[in-house]
């Protein structure tokens, strides 16, 4: 029995050793193929946009022969610019087919991707990678090249308007939004849109800009944006005029698309615009807090009609090493900075090494900007100076009292004068380094003019206070009187009668704005400085908050200020008034 046990097992294992070499002899068997020949349709393509949705050229490879379904068979056709080694390549999978073809439009944007210029022919390779559907048995074909000329695939650009107006008071209204197609279509890469306009007919060959940004469709513009348009395009606030505008497209990789033009009829307005000078230096020299546009102090604009909104220009005092921008509006939203004398919207801060006082110059029109020395001086017929501006500093120097202000003392006689803030002449051009010579036709509280008429002549010969003020940047003035003597006044004075302007003792004047006295003065009391022997006359009062100290120079101030303390000892003391610095010390 055990023995026909055993045959009956010999036989079966037998049974399955033979069906099992007859299943291994069942499977398919792979061939390892051929590389496949790679053709095209055409050698150079030029399309254009009709072509966008047609295809322009067609592909076609040689069976690779694999041992299996050719429905499986997967292709890579594979494609990049001359010369680099498909680096860069495109690539398309064709599973099952001998041949792809591509349109217009996916020529297009190809090439795009790739930086080449529109209306010039380029040449690219191709080849085919095959192999089984498991990316088994992979071979290269032959390279083929072919050129394509890439074509221009514009904006259409509308206007919601053609003809606007607007008006100071509504400048922030909305006025008029453009809007357009996308250019390059297909490009899948960012696109960086710009609105450019000129005068209609100039055919913009100096267009100005407005930016837009990246993959955006319109652009809403207020009232003053499209009245600053009208006026850059030369034509005059209060005068109706038609300007052309254009989309300027730009693909990441370098290529430029312009729009359709359309053209939009302004009437323009006179607006006025206002720049401020935030920075780091603000909340240390009393201009309001760091970097704040609300609080910086503002730009005089040059009311000369050609420099109107174009030029601007501040007189202040910089720590050394102080930053700042120049801001349009008391918002960040349009800011200045720049290097090397070019204003660069959004550029780098600008910066002094050393503390001083600062006239600082922007030019809009040619975006420029200058940094210089702040200093105001007497110069004409009447004063010592004369009618030559390098005899004017430093002995003619008005001083600097704060932002946009100066005063000084100097003796006039009859011959005319003016005020000068360089040792040249403005030579009567528009830029931001140009000297600033100031007139007016009228006396002491006049508006005073760049380059305007000489000062009125005095009728008395003698010493003379002038203050340039230019706190009223809408109103820039002077303020004279006579400067024949300066008192001490109140009731820190020994052996003299309490705030008696008549009865107070006089200082002498030193020359150069210095005034000086020696009296005792009584401990913890108060005294200021009157130019007159009547109140009502120019004053001095302290701008150092109160100090008591002695041999240290304190600041003054003409305007609102308290009173001065005397030192804490009662003693003869020597008074220096300083008119030139703004400064008093009690020695």
């Amino acid at each position: 029995m055990r023995y026909l046990i055993n045959i009956t097992l010999i036989t079966l294992l037998a049974a399955v050793v033979i069906t099992a070499c007859n299943k291994v002899d069942d499977l398919p068997y792979y061939g390892k193929g051929n590389a496949v020949t790679l053709t095209s349709s055409q050698t150079a393509v030029a399309p254009t946009p009709a072509d966008s949705l047609t295809n322009m050229i067609a592909f076609s490879w040689t069976n690779p022969e694999y041992a299996s379904d050719p429905a499986t068979f997967k292709y890579i056709l594979e494609i990049d610019s001359a010369g680099r080694n498909f680096a860069q390549k495109v690539s398309k999978t064709v599973t099952g087919s001998l041949t792809t073809s591509f349109t217009g439009k996916e020529l297009n944007a190809m090439v795009l991707s790739y930086g080449f210029r529109l209306g010039i022919p380029f040449t690219l390779e191709a080849r085919v990678v095959s192999s089984y559907g498991n990316n088994n048995e992979r071979y290269t074909s032959n390279v083929i090249t072919f050129a394509i000329t890439p074509y221009n695939d514009p904006s259409v650009l509308t206007t919601a308007n053609t003809a606007v107006s607007g008006t100071l008071a509504t400048a922030g209204q909305l006025s008029n939004t453009f809007s357009w197609t996308t250019s390059f279509n297909g490009y899948t890469g960012n696109v960086t849109y710009v609105l450019q306009y000129d005068s209609a007919g100039k055919n913009f060959v100096a267009p100005q800009e407005v930016p837009v940004g990246v993959n955006l469709y319109n652009k809403a513009m207020t009232q003053g944006e499209m009245n600053e348009t009208a006026l850059n395009s030369g034509i005059p606030g209060g005068n109706s005029g038609k300007v052309e505008y254009r989309l300027k497209a730009t693909t990441a990789q370098g290529a430029i698309s312009y729009s359709n033009v359309v053209n939009v009829t302004i009437q323009s307005y006179l607006p006025i615009l206002r720049f401020y000078l935030p920075g780091g230096y603000q909340a240390a020299t009393g201009n309001g807090n760091n970097w704040d546009p609300p609080t910086a102090p503002e730009l005089i604009r040059d009311t000369r009609a050609a420099a109107f909104n174009k030029l601007y220009y501040i007189y202040i005092y910089l720590p050394g090493g102080s930053e700042f921008k120049v801001t349009q509006g008391r918002a960040w939203d349009v800011n200045y900075g720049g290097t090397g004398g070019d204003l660069i919207s959004g550029g780098a801060n600008f910066t002094v090494a050393t503390s001083g006082f600062y006239r600082i110059s922007i030019d809009r029109a040619n975006m420029k900007y200058d940094i210089r020395e702040g200093r105001m001086g007497f110069v004409g017929g009447a004063t010592g100076a004369g009618w030559t501006p390098p005899n004017v500093f430093p002995n003619y120097a008005l001083g600097n009292s704060a932002t946009n202000l100066f005063v000084g003392l100097t003796d006039f006689t009859t011959g005319g004068w003016k005020l000068i803030d360089h040792n040249d002449w403005n030579n009567g051009d528009i830029t931001a380094v140009n000297a600033r010579s100031y007139g007016a036709a009228g006396g002491s509280g006049s508006t005073l003019d760049i380059n305007g008429a000489n000062m009125p002549d005095i009728t008395t010969a003698g010493r003379y206070r002038v203050i340039w003020d230019g706190r009223n940047v809408d109103n820039t003035k002077y303020e004279m009187s006579p400067a024949t003597e300066m008192r001490i006044v109140g009731d820190g004075i020994q052996g003299v009668p309490a705030w008696n302007p008549g009865g107070s003792p006089q200082m002498t004047y030193n020359g150069n704005g210095v005034w000086t006295i020696t009296v005792t003065l009584i401990a913890g009391k108060d005294i200021k400085f009157l130019a007159g022997n009547d109140w009502g006359a120019f004053d001095y009062e302290d701008n150092s908050g109160g100090s008591t100290a002695t041999g240290t120079a304190r600041k003054i101030k003409w305007e609102g200020g308290d009173n001065f303390k005397t030192p804490v000892v009662t003693g003869s003391y020597t008074i220096t008034l300083d008119e030139k610095a703004q400064t008093v010390t009690i020695n």
